[in-house]
């Protein structure tokens, strides 16, 4: 398995059927234009696992590269998706392994990620603290 920074559209493109499992609510092209924009100005990347071949990728991962006053050099996890049929082959956790990685080289001091409340994310919380993320904060958000 490897994964990969996406660099091209061609890249992204084969990354927006993981991308949608976990954003239903957008279009393909949507998504393309906010993550084209978001490389653009916000230190914004996405990896994927490339299996070998032209095939989209079977698991996501974006984050972007922050400074706060909480938590000094961070990398934050926005999305990390796997597509169903994919799931149970250790994608996210290698993805999630990946940006640490990453992180740590860099001199990052932190990774962090929200992730919603419910049952059908159980399994996600459960390997994010298998890997030794710890819950932190309560996440406030308020719709303009």
């Amino acid at each position: 398995m490897l994964i990969r920074l996406a660099q091209t559209e061609a890249d992204l493109r084969r990354c927006l059927p993981a991308l949608l499992a976990l954003r239903p609510h957008l279009t393909a092209e949507q998504i393309l234009a906010l993550v084209q924009e978001q490389q653009a100005h916000e230190r914004f990347s996405v990896a994927f696992v490339d299996l070998g071949d032209e095939t989209d990728a079977p698991a996501v991962i974006t984050f972007r590269k922050m400074t706060l006053l909480v938590s000094g050099k961070t990398i934050y996890i926005d999305d990390l998706s796997t597509l169903p049929t994919a799931r149970g082959n250790g994608y996210a956790g290698a993805l999630l392994d990946f940006v640490i990685d990453h992180a740590r080289q860099a001199g990052f001091q932190q990774v962090s990620l929200d992730s919603g409340h419910g049952e059908n994310r159980a399994e996600a919380h459960r390997l994010y603290l298998n890997k030794r993320f710890r819950i932190s904060s309560h996440h406030f958000s308020l719709p303009i």
